[in-house]
């Protein structure tokens, strides 16, 4: 969440719903199709989520939801340029367009060796065995702003 201009709080998911109603405005048909991808997929974790208790922050839930999309169209995309099919390739490309604007800043590799380090230290952690005790805390700290699938592989080489 982030402060307005008029002080109050701003949450992913209005800024969602405001550029859906700029892309009907402007007939973007893309960009409207891939919200409305995004606002399924924040709906499902929602009703997901009402199994079990409330999220501490809306944001971190709906992070977690785009980033899984972007993830799932990556995959897409790698396996429909090896089946040399480039229109479909540059439909998903469009869509991680549009599903980052959402997302907040990632950490740079930099950023996230530093931060590994830090809690390497914090945590003892000396070999691979504490491999799950590093990712858990670097989640629980930075989930939000952090490729986690990309950050176990600087946890696997910063503890080998």
């Amino acid at each position: 969440m982030r402060q307005s201009a008029m002080g109050a709080q701003v949450m992913i998911r209005d800024d969602i719903k405001s550029a859906q109603i700029a892309a009907m405005k402007a007939g973007d048909k893309e960009a409207r199709a891939a919200i409305g991808l995004i606002q399924a997929a924040v709906k499902n974790r929602d009703i997901e989520a009402r199994t079990g208790k409330a999220p501490e922050d809306d944001d971190a839930l709906v992070v977690e939801v785009l980033q899984k999309m972007v993830k799932q169209r990556r995959e897409s995309i790698a396996l429909y340029e090896a089946g040399n099919r480039p229109e479909l390739a540059a439909s998903e490309a469009a869509e991680v367009a549009v599903i980052e604007r959402f997302l907040p800043a990632q950490m740079s590799e930099s950023d996230t060796k530093a931060a590994i380090e830090a809690i390497k230290a914090e945590l003892g952690a000396s070999g691979i065995k504490d491999m799950g005790r590093v990712m858990a805390e670097l989640k629980a700290r930075h989930a939000a702003s952090l490729d986690m699938s990309r950050a176990s592989g600087l946890v696997k080489a910063a503890l080998a």
